[in-house]
């Protein structure tokens, strides 16, 4: 999310606690439950179920090679698990 110019600074206040510094560019954030396997010929038709626009947020996805968005798995021809969108 930071390198979408959603959240800015992030400082730990202990074990437990993170600080975040948000943009105010974050409409509306949400985990997806269950984690749906994601095939890269699917990130299409989940941009279009979770997303209001098409280039409009990012969904993210965990990897094999850890986590990214889904233009970064797109580029990669990787698939994974649906962990959350933004917008």
């Amino acid at each position: 999310m930071n390198k979408n110019n959603y959240v800015g600074t992030i400082e730990s206040q202990d074990m437990k606690k993170l600080k975040l510094n948000l943009l105010g560019k974050i409409n509306k954030c949400g985990s997806i439950k269950p984690r749906f396997s994601v095939k890269k010929s699917d990130i299409e038709k989940l941009e279009k179920r979770y997303l209001p626009a098409k280039d409009f947020g990012i969904l993210i996805i965990s990897t094999q090679r850890g986590m990214m968005t889904h233009y970064e798995t797109k580029e990669k021809n990787l698939g994974g698990r649906l962990i959350a969108y933004v917008y």
